[in-house]
């Protein structure tokens, strides 16, 4: 495609969230991120990124929810679909790693033609997907 560059990527997808310290742990213990980034921005904002700990996909932008709008979105920011998708390597493993962590699956694992699955909610009940895709 002319005037585009040839490689380029999402690298990065804001979450709004309700505390960064609470997030931070949420992502950093339950999940098993890795923080990748704490700037004081002043005023009270601070960019902060977390990343599955082996650094391949996007980073998550945890983004402190300013006012009543960004408030009312916290939890809900794709209106009840899934949000994110979590791949791995390792289903079985990763998904009794995270109930022993404490996270809510919301429907036990399947297979479909896709992979392995199980929707879970994030600390504020955002939808992600835990997969292993088939390949």
């Amino acid at each position: 495609m002319t005037g585009f560059a040839e490689h380029r990527r999402v690298a990065t997808v804001a979450l709004v969230v309700a505390s960064y310290d609470e997030a931070i742990a949420w992502y950093v213990e339950r999940l098993g991120f890795t923080l990748t980034e704490d700037v004081d921005l002043g005023g009270g904002k601070r960019w902060v990124t977390v990343a599955p700990s082996d650094g391949q996909g996007a980073r998550l932008l945890l983004a402190e929810a300013s006012g009543e709008t960004q408030r009312k979105s916290i939890g809900n920011q794709t209106g009840g679909r899934v949000f994110l998708f979590l791949e791995t390597d390792d289903f079985a493993g990763d998904h009794a790693a995270m109930l022993d962590k404490g996270v809510e699956f919301r429907e036990a694992p399947r297979h479909e033609a896709y992979g392995t699955v199980a929707v879970f909610a994030d600390l504020h009940g955002n939808l992600w997907d835990l997969i292993q895709p088939k390949r």
